[in-house]
């Protein structure tokens, strides 16, 4: 039985003194199934994405910083919706991709060059203080060329700068098969559900990376309402994201 542990949690009021605590829990329980990191401990868990051997071998490519590597989980969440789309008719689209990383392990896994599909990607990649949204470590003005040089062989991944939804106007799929939504910010994300959920193929998957965290409650506020209005639920998963079929 493989475990996956990470030494990868935030928000802690005395970080040793956690650390202990998760330690100490550790001693009592059987090492079996254990995922640790991404404020996320369970144990006698099947940890299915381990055995994916696709989704594995993009991690390993891919994932380079400890938090990279320590929200494998959300990431095969993002995967599973992405396979999901090709049975569908449309493309993928990322609101919120920063470096690029988690696009471009879907991009490996469902071997995109060989689909035809393509796939948008969004971002302002750079911050300053005006900007609703809290900065990232990496955010630059280089992050956009860095960004499209991790997708320099995949001509069928478009990545555009600006804000969203006007970013929209430079590219936008007619029909989505796929949604990843991770902006940090009520406002934006709105703005892009009241933009693309009418283009969204029936079945579809949307998955939000910030739905069930309490750093961005507003984003799940705004967007319960947004789908109460039309009959829809999101449904909040344990990794801290909400999922969405449409």
């Amino acid at each position: 039985m493989k475990n996956y542990v990470l030494d990868a949690f935030c928000g802690t009021k005395n970080p040793e003194a956690f650390h202990e605590g998760i330690q100490r829990a550790l001693d009592q329980i059987p090492p079996q199934g254990v995922f640790l990191g991404d404020n996320l401990f369970t144990f006698g868990r099947n940890l299915s994405f381990l055995d994916d051997e696709a989704f594995m071998a993009a991690v390993a490519r891919h994932a380079e910083t400890l938090v990279e590597k320590a929200v494998i989980w959300r990431t095969h969440v993002v995967c599973w919706a992405a396979r999901r789309a090709l049975r569908l008719q449309g493309d993928l689209v990322e609101c919120g991709c920063y470096k690029g990383v988690t696009a471009r392990i879907v991009a490996d896994v469902v071997a995109l060059g060989a689909t035809g599909r393509r796939f948008y990607l969004y971002d302002l990649f750079e911050h300053d203080a005006a900007m609703a949204h809290h900065a990232m470590p990496e955010h630059s003005r280089e992050l956009y060329d860095q960004a499209c040089r991790r997708f320099a062989d995949m001509p069928n991944v478009h990545v555009i700068k600006g804000k969203v939804p006007d970013s929209f106007a430079q590219g936008a799929p007619d029909r989505i098969a796929f949604l990843h939504l991770d902006m940090n910010s009520a406002a934006a994300e709105l703005g892009a559900l009241e933009a693309l959920f009418a283009r969204m193929a029936p079945g579809a998957a949307i998955v939000f990376d910030d739905y069930g965290w309490l750093a961005y409650r507003d984003q799940k506020t705004a967007e319960d309402e947004f789908f109460a209005r039309l009959g829809y639920q999101i449904l909040e998963l344990p990794t801290g994201q909400g999922l969405l079929i449409v």
